[in-house]
């Protein structure tokens, strides 16, 4: 608005609108600072800064190993000197028992004493352990099948060729397994694989390889699908997705693909079902996908704010239950920018449901949801009203407006967990699923195709899973492999899920 300061109108009730017009103005234009400056904030912390509260693992671990081996450097070079070569760390947890030992054993040349020549008899024995590594080893399978003729009728004879994974293939299960679990439990591209074989001497273009994993991965997908079978048909899962870049060589650049992922994990109460994470590729985020993969499910989903998830509950057979680990991060984001009262003690109040949780985990819903009744209603009840309270306070387009508004049109499955000790506080079980995802993207950097973003979500699950349940993805794929080859019949399959493996194979995990 423009105001001619030398022809002000006279009239005292006009200047007083006009007065009250400018200091709306301007109280409308600070509140819009504000509004962008939080904005930007934001943004600068996700480009530059750290994503959350918690320094990364995997960013402190690189500074601990810095310290840890100047530490060792300095211990090595002053050794303590009470401390005999023998004596292990009383902290050390000891070398497992299932891996092979290799015996040493050094004794005396003289079995008589040096100091008065008497004959020396044992009293005793040391014994120490060191941890060996034997490298990796390329070896060629040589199968010979003899044939066989008979004189009278010409008729020859010969064993049949065993079955092998890639038809006319090179590769071993174990060969496979080991390229399965590098590229998607590792995190090594294809190219870096080529790379390592090598450096042995074996020429394996990266194009040989994709085929390996494309071949392998036919014979996974029935696997994958009686493990989302399995997943699907339980009454409390964990819902996100994330994306995916694939590769679109009509358009000569990436397009965004998405990965669909629904854990289960009930180790919080106690619950029956093993842990799992199945995983579904799709090319988009359209509401029609988790519709199609939860046709049948019937139950309490755990979900984030994605308004695809609400049509679900359109036949009464799902129930949502919204995530406070969101809801929080929004009242940090605000925090960080602008040191809000209202955000940190929004924080405080948050803090208070996490330390009950923390108190009742693994124990049994009845419990939990005593505990809640007693402990976690009570501060929910007076977090509402503190949260109507303050709305009203705060500029209606502020970052801490839209928080404590998503926060109250989530309230009813925010606070879903006060009327089932199922029920979590957070979707954190599906978020550790998306890690290793983000992790593959760094390093693959996108999906050659559609197919390809399909190969990632079965890989994904089935490594994921024995992850989940302490079984070695390496020992597993290499034995199933193997077992499909021979013509493990397709009925049995359950036998073959991860957890039901270990169970038969507990060397192995």
């Amino acid at each position: 608005m423009q105001l001619d300061l030398n022809n002000l109108p006279t009239d005292t009730v006009l200047l007083h609108r006009l007065v009250r017009d400018i200091a709306g103005g301007l109280e409308h234009r600070d509140t819009e600072i504000e509004r962008l400056k939080s904005i930007i904030k934001q943004l600068q912390r996700a480009q530059f800064g750290r994503r959350s509260e918690r320094i990364d693992p995997d960013q402190l671990a690189l500074g601990l190993e810095e310290i840890e081996a100047d530490l060792a450097g300095k211990e090595e070079s002053h050794p303590p000197a009470d401390k005999q070569p023998n004596e292990r760390s009383s902290h050390r947890k000891p070398l497992p028992d299932h891996l092979p030992r290799e015996n040493v054993r050094l004794d005396i040349d003289d079995m008589t004493c040096a100091c008065c020549g008497g004959a020396l008899h044992v009293v005793g024995e040391s014994v120490s352990e060191m941890l060996d590594w034997i490298p990796a080893q390329l070896r060629v399978v040589r199968t010979t099948r003899p044939k066989y003729a008979c004189r009278a009728c010409e008729t020859i004879v010969q064993a049949p060729a065993p079955e092998r994974v890639i038809a006319s293939g090179l590769a071993t299960p174990a060969l496979l397994a080991q390229v399965l679990v590098s590229k998607y439990c590792d995190h090594t591209p294809l190219y870096r694989q080529s790379q390592i074989f090598a450096r042995h001497g074996v020429d394996l273009p990266r194009s040989t390889l994709a085929g390996w994993v494309g071949g392998a991965c036919w014979w996974l997908e029935a696997l994958h699908e009686r493990l989302c079978k399995n997943v699907f048909a339980s009454d409390h899962l964990f819902a996100d997705d994330t994306p995916v870049p694939v590769l679109d060589p009509g358009r000569g650049r990436t397009k965004t693909g998405r990965l669909w992922v629904y854990a289960r994990e009930q180790r919080g109460w106690g619950g029956p079902e093993p842990p799992a994470a199945v995983y579904l590729f799709a090319p988009d985020r359209r509401a029609e996908r988790p519709a199609s993969h939860l046709a049948n499910f019937k139950g309490v989903l755990h979900v984030d704010g994605y308004a695809g998830f609400e049509p679900l509950t359109g036949k009464g057979n799902v129930v949502l239950a919204a995530c406070w680990s969101h809801t929080r991060r929004r009242f940090y984001e605000v925090a960080q920018a602008t040191n809000a009262p209202i955000a940190t003690e929004a924080l405080r109040r948050i803090a208070e449901l996490y330390g009950v949780e923390a108190d009742v985990r693994g124990q049994s819903p009845a419990y939990r949801l005593a505990a809640r009744r007693t402990r976690s209603k009570p501060a929910i009840d007076a977090m509402r009203l503190w949260f109507e309270a303050q709305l009203p306070l705060v500029p209606g387009r502020s970052a801490l407006a839209e928080a404590i508004r998503y926060a109250l049109s989530r309230w009813d499955g925010l606070t879903r967990f006060l009327h089932d000790g199922h029920i979590e506080l957070d979707t954190n079980p599906v978020e550790r699923a998306i890690r290793p995802v983000a992790l593959g993207r760094k390093n693959h950097l996108f999906a050659g195709s559609d197919g390809g973003g399909h190969r990632w979500a079965v890989l994904c699950t089935l490594v994921e899973t024995c992850k989940l349940n302490d079984v070695e993805p390496y020992a597993y794929l290499h034995d199933v492999l193997s077992r499909m080859i021979d013509g493990y019949p397709v009925n049995r399959l359950d036998d073959l899920l991860p957890w039901a493996w270990k169970a038969a194979n507990p060397v192995k995990s």
